[in-house]
């Protein structure tokens, strides 16, 4: 049955710029390419059809697509990362900069990023485009499969977004993620959670309810700090007893 709107699937692709890898779900072409990340989570990913998960002109060529179907795709600026922007590429003072600037420095400045073309005198040019604005792109794909039950789609949801795997069960309209440890330092998810939680809302209408479950376990006591150490002349806080002066 042809794919459509909706549809949850798990797709493979690589995307290109001539022949330069620029995003990749298989890691070995990642590694081949130069840009593997070594955090990152490879294998097929979950989107939905129609939600813009992935650029315009690859979901364009994924709607009618057969599970199991491969293919490639050219996709042109407006229907990838965008056009270039003229107005985006600014003049800005090198006493702007935490370091003398360079052509090809990637910068921050004021929560955005950009890419120094030019150093001319006491100014630098920077380009806060998309790398990839005003480039035509090219994707070879594979549909690997649908995606069914709450649970499977939260979790795609999570891993797309988050680049983690969480436990979720879903019971009496309530889906219920149980977060790994230490989540509340992870930059993604603080980033892209309410994100997930609002995707989960809209596109699975038997949730009602969605529970962010953190559980703390006690650690366990080493081995060599036995009970009643502190009779042993130490304190309960660990710190050593001074004697009593006779």
């Amino acid at each position: 049955m042809p794919l459509g709107e909706g549809d949850f699937i798990h797709v493979s692709y690589t995307g290109r710029i001539d022949d330069n890898v620029f995003d990749t779900t298989d890691e070995e072409i990642a590694k081949e390419a130069g840009i593997h990340n070594p955090s990152a989570r490879y294998g097929p990913i979950m989107i939905r059809l129609g939600s813009g998960h992935v650029v315009a002109g690859l979901e364009d060529a994924l709607m009618g697509a057969e599970v199991g179907g491969e293919g490639e795709v050219d996709v042109p600026p407006e229907k990838a990362f965008g056009p270039h922007d003229d107005s985006l590429v600014e003049s800005i003072p090198i006493t702007n900069f935490k370091e003398k600037p360079f052509v090809g420095m990637q910068v921050k400045l004021e929560d955005r990023e950009g890419v120094v073309t030019n150093v001319i005198g006491r100014r630098a040019v920077v380009d806060f485009n998309s790398p990839l604005a005003g480039k035509t792109v090219h994707y070879t794909y594979r549909v690997e499969g649908t995606v069914d039950g709450v649970e499977n789609r939260v979790k795609g949801l999570i891993r797309l977004y988050v680049q983690r795997d969480m436990d979720v069960a879903f019971e009496n309209g309530t889906v219920t993620i149980h977060l790994p440890p230490a989540i509340t330092y992870d930059r993604r998810w603080l980033i892209w959670r309410s994100r997930v939680v609002h995707e989960t809302f809209e596109y699975l209408p038997d949730v009602a309810e969605i529970v962010l479950l953190e559980t703390f376990k006690r650690p366990a006591r080493p081995a060599e700090e036995a009970p009643g150490a502190e009779e042993a002349g130490r304190s309960p806080a660990g710190t050593p007893q001074q004697p009593l002066e006779e």
